[in-house]
């Protein structure tokens, strides 16, 4: 299996592919399919690409991405740090304007240390669950797919293997362990 790993590469390439992503996402939101369908296709692409790709080594979603934070996050994370939760706030992190959760106040996150999460058993649970492919409902986030593609090599590779796949109709049947 060849993948692409290099994320000036990836970004490149994301950028000269967005007409024919376009493309992509139409097919997959009318191909014969069923969500759960492609849903195992993803899954299986996610279970190959990312045992050849170590995320802790690229570190690249934290240099791009202001991830959610929930309270526990927050409670975990002041804890990790032996600090109060207060002052925790107060360094690293900002509320949304809506109320409805805080992020980092700074990109790349505060925590990431040569490209590797330094509180990363402690980690905030949205960057636990990135990149969200072992999830249902890709058709329906299409969107946030195509735009973490050009931030991270495993959404680029499973993507570009699933539209692959998807055009070339080559849809194995699925297995017990993709149902």
């Amino acid at each position: 299996m060849e993948l692409e790993t290099d994320i000036t590469r990836i970004e490149v390439m994301t950028r000269l592919n967005g007409a024919d992503d376009a493309e992509y996402r139409r097919l997959l939101e009318t191909c014969d399919l069923a969500p759960e369908e492609v849903d195992a296709i993803v899954h299986r692409h996610y279970r190959e690409v990312a045992g050849h790709i170590e995320c802790r080594v690229c570190g690249n979603c934290c240099k791009v991405f202001r991830p959610l934070l929930k309270p526990e996050d927050i409670d975990r994370l002041a804890g990790r740090l032996k600090i109060s939760r207060e002052a925790f706030m107060k360094k690293y992190i900002v509320e949304y304007e809506d109320g409805q959760g805080w992020f980092f106040k700074d990109v790349p996150c505060p925590f990431l240390v040569d490209n590797s999460c330094s509180v990363y058993p402690d980690r905030p649970g949205i960057c636990r669950s990135y990149p969200n492919l072992h999830t249902g409902g890709f058709v329906s986030r299409l969107g946030i797919v195509f735009s973490s593609c050009s931030v991270c090599p495993i959404v680029y590779n499973v993507y570009e293997g699933v539209k692959r796949e998807i055009r070339a109709g080559q849809i194995p049947a699925m297995s017990s362990e993709d149902q």
